[in-house]
């Protein structure tokens, strides 16, 4: 079967010459293409891919990609285009965007290359490859959290350690509970689905498919769409976590369905937040009369209330033209606090790659156990004033002076006293610790330290979050919030008094017993 596509390649991409309405009209509105924009390369791709995987050709017959060629990208003012690379090299520029153009770049960094039907293809598409045409996105991207997102969970042994208690397989051995290291399956589902995993070629391996037996290469914890992604090709990404294969919709980027892929409670709870939100209730009632393609991204024309691209990435302008934002790939560009507390919230790190900072204590930690924040690897005053006031430029498109900053002192408040609730639990922790009834090995596998997990994970998150998208207010007070925040507070101090109580008159006890 193999072989006799191997033929059939060459006479489908005559037959798309021929009969180009075959092979490119789609029944989605406005998806023809037409084919002699389409390199033979792609075509061919094309001929076996529309009979064997339809959906995927479908998808990229609706996209910018199948329509524009880069050279007419290029022309386009710079607040309209799409695109941010100086020039396009010969080989592409005059072609629409196609599988061969993007599964064909950079072969010699790809170690999951391999002969596909005459051709060199590149199994993964990365952002090294996106790069080509976006190589303002990808820089911008590169240095965010989220590209170190592997990274910054799994070599960072407290983080790590965590990690393994909650994926880890528990078993009951001899009356007490014992756990296991999670498996890479297991963490390719659970956290490594959203933070990336790391994907290497073992070798070649056959596999059976529709076109009959081929042999492909052998990839590890694949399949994988997580934002800190490793590739084959040493790149850090994946651009389809949020341009999702093989349309790459900025509308699909710009709701805000794709960040609840990940952002969700108990302990990322923004899209959760966002929906119970004023903003989310005028998205869910109007976003089917939004323009959600337009770029620039016009504020009141396009769209009547942010989502959650438009306060962190979108380049947004008013309905006259003015610059509000400029576009950023970096989700933290516009942030000068963490909401997400790590154990206290504190101002951003200065750097995506937050393995090289240490608090006061050596640990690998952005504050102490006392709140105290590691300042040495967090940003300036000045830079978190800087980033403030790009948001808070956001925030007034809609809002009035007065109610901008009244919401944001609320939320300065917000963040002093839910830092006061953590450490209040993190000083029950210490003396839990101090007194011998729990363990501090490992800081995260008893029932009071998980308590304290959920003090600074779950609820203090939540009512950060509530605060700062304004309008959901059962998180911030009953819903994973203040109820909940005080209450494990309260089972916290007397599970720290009865296990005391206990230890204090172990020995006494069993002699009574005998």
């Amino acid at each position: 079967m193999q072989y006799a596509c191997r033929f059939l390649v060459p006479v489908m991409a005559i037959l798309v010459l021929l009969f180009p309405a075959v092979i490119f009209a789609s029944e989605k509105e406005g998806a023809e293409v037409d084919s002699s924009k389409i390199s033979s390369q792609t075509q061919a791709c094309i001929g076996c891919h529309k009979t064997y995987t339809p959906g995927i050709i479908e998808d990229w017959l609706t996209s910018r990609h199948s329509k524009t060629l880069p050279l007419d990208a290029l022309k386009k003012p710079a607040l309209q285009r799409r695109v941010s690379a100086d020039n396009i090299p010969d080989g592409l520029s005059g072609y629409v965007v196609g599988c061969y153009e993007c599964h064909s770049l950079n072969a010699e960094k790809h170690k999951d290359n391999f002969q596909h039907m005459g051709y060199k293809i590149n199994v993964i598409v990365t952002p090294n490859d996106c790069s080509t045409c976006h190589p303002v996105e990808v820089k911008q991207y590169s240095e965010s959290k989220k590209a170190h997102a592997i990274k910054n969970l799994m070599e960072n042994p407290v983080y790590h350690t965590l990690v393994e208690v909650v994926d880890g397989v528990k078993r009951v051995e001899n009356g007490k509970i014992v756990s296991y290291k999670p498996t890479d399956d297991t963490l390719r589902e659970t956290c490594l689905g959203c933070h990336g995993t790391k994907v290497e070629v073992k070798g070649m391996k056959k596999v059976f498919t529709k076109m009959g037996e081929i042999t492909v290469p052998d990839l590890t914890n694949w399949p994988n769409q997580g934002v800190g992604r490793e590739n084959p090709d040493g790149s850090l990404g994946a651009c389809t976590a949020c341009h999702s294969r093989h349309a790459f919709s900025i509308e699909v980027a710009r709701k805000p369905y794709t960040c609840g892929q990940c952002h969700l409670d108990p302990d990322v709870p923004a899209y959760n937040v966002y929906k119970a939100s004023k903003h989310g209730n005028i998205f869910s009632s109007d976003y089917h009369t939004w323009n959600f393609d337009n770029v620039p991204w016009l504020i009141g024309k396009d769209f009547k209330t942010p989502t959650c691209a438009a306060c962190h990435v979108s380049l947004l302008v008013s309905p006259d033209g003015n610059l509000v934002a400029s576009r950023s790939h970096d989700f933290g560009s516009r942030l000068w606090v963490r909401l997400f507390g790590l154990i206290y919230s504190v101002p951003q790190p200065q750097t995506g790659d937050t393995t090289v900072i240490r608090n006061k204590d050596g640990l690998p930690l952005p504050s102490a156990f006392t709140g105290e924040p590691a300042y040495e690897y967090l940003l300036s005053r000045e830079e978190q004033d800087n980033r403030f006031d790009k948001m808070k430029k956001v925030c007034v498109s809609c809002h009035s002076t007065n109610w901008t900053s009244g919401h944001f002192e609320k939320l300065d408040t917000t963040i002093k006293e839910t830092n006061e609730m953590t450490l209040a639990a993190t000083k029950l922790m210490v003396e839990a610790w101090e007194k011998g009834i729990e363990d501090k090995t490992n800081p995260f596998d008893e029932a009071i330290e998980q308590m304290w997990i959920k003090q600074w994970l779950f609820y203090s998150n939540s009512i950060r979050y509530a605060s700062a998208m304004t309008g959901a207010q059962d998180y911030a007070a009953f819903k994973l919030g203040w109820w909940e925040l005080t209450n494990n507070l309260m089972m916290m101090r007397d599970a720290v008094d009865v296990k005391s109580a206990v230890k204090k008159k172990g020995p006494e006890h069993k002699d009574k017993k005998k």
